[in-house]
């Protein structure tokens, strides 16, 4: 990193965060980025719990720090993460811009090395980190979650990159360039997926992005089958969103570079949704015997073939992580194979559901706040 070290604007969308906002401020404070090159705005977005006190508290107790908090109302906030982005960048001073969410604690090195990665390369327009399950053991949804988001960064985020230089921003845990941003037109506030749409618009502007996992950030996922649900539909009808707006760059030259993307986001949440439908289906219907099928044995192989495949291709992902090798681990996931992929399933039929119904009927899609714990 050059002597003048750029100056950072970290961002941090709140609404009702009052359970986890003091923690995730605190870890910012100790990034080890030099204190007087970064600054750090929480957008405490229309909240009606205690945000607002304990946020002026830490203000009160670190005065010399460049902490600023940005309270909306109901006018001008509570509509979402872009929305809350946007008014952020309005009052950001950094040529660089981070973003973190409300749950996070990322640990004191992952600015820096975000930042130094950032400025390897002029074609790197943005730069993302690696997330980690801070409650993988509170439940065994949240054991599912973590063996999920290890094996996707390993192999959907860092295969695509080394096999087609091609990943996509999180919601949290990355730095952009602020010329880049401003030139983009900011956030998307009808996108509820907002770090998908701005990776595709990244992408048409001839930049790439890199991963790097040293930065390393520990988040909080859903506990009950309610919130998981509740959030996963909203990714699902948020993506759905960026994959219509973007298709018909599929047969056009300003799409090359996000040709493959928008292949595998529509492969994901309407090939491999259907692909679903039909196998569960005709699972079904062979069991009543209502089905039959002449090639049984050729059947029986695949799904043997099928399950062996997604348990050793992930088992081996995970085994990249110190302490994830356990042959607990290895459980969880032929269960996953049986049971959250159906879940799954459940999710991108629900949110495809919900999409069009908003679309029919012209209602705004809601942003869904994430419940926290302790």
């Amino acid at each position: 990193m050059p002597a003048a070290a750029p100056f950072v604007s970290i961002m941090v969308p709140a609404h009702n965060e009052g359970v986890v906002i003091v923690r995730t401020v605190l870890s910012l404070l100790n990034f080890d980025y030099p204190h007087d090159r970064y600054e750090i705005l929480v957008i405490n977005d229309n909240s009606s719990d205690n945000s607002a006190e304990l946020l002026a508290q830490i203000q009160q107790t670190y005065p010399e720090r460049n902490l600023t908090v940005i309270n909306t109302d109901a006018e001008t906030g509570g509509k979402g993460k872009s929305n809350a982005l946007n008014i952020a960048l309005a009052q950001a001073k950094g040529t660089v811009i981070s973003v973190y969410d409300a749950d996070n604690t990322p640990e004191r090195d992952a600015l820096r090395i975000l930042v130094a990665e950032l400025l390897q390369d002029d074609q790197y327009g943005a730069v993302i980190g690696k997330f980690r399950t801070r409650n993988k053991n509170a439940s065994l949804l949240t054991r599912f979650i973590n063996v999920e988001t290890l094996s996707f960064q390993w192999m959907a985020q860092a295969g695509r990159l080394q096999l087609f230089k091609l990943c996509t921003i999180p919601g949290t845990n990355y730095v952009i360039r602020r010329d880049l941003l401003e030139d983009i037109g900011g956030w998307d506030t009808k996108a509820l997926a907002e770090d998908t749409e701005i990776s595709f618009q990244v992408y048409r502007r001839g930049y790439r992005i890199n991963f790097q996992p040293l930065a390393v950030t520990w988040e909080q996922e859903p506990q009950t089958l309610d919130v998981w649900f509740h959030q996963r539909t909203r990714w699902v009808k948020g993506n759905i969103y960026v994959i219509l707006k973007n298709l018909g760059l599929v047969f056009s030259k300003e799409g090359n570079r996000i040709r493959f993307d928008l292949l595998y986001f529509l492969s994901v949440y309407f090939l491999l949704m259907t692909s679903l439908i039909l196998s569960d289906s005709v699972f079904v219907l062979s069991v009543a015997g209502i089905a039959h099928s002449s090639l049984l044995g050729f059947n029986n192989s695949l799904w043997i073939f099928a399950i062996g495949l997604f348990v050793i291709s992930t088992f081996v992902t995970i085994t990249t992580e110190k302490g994830e090798m356990t042959f607990s681990n290895l459980l969880i996931i032929i269960f996953m194979y049986v049971v959250y992929s159906q879940m799954w399933l459940a999710v991108a039929a629900f949110g495809m559901v919900g999409y069009i119904r908003e679309q029919v009927f012209h209602q705004q899609a809601k942003w869904y706040k994430t419940k926290r714990y302790q």
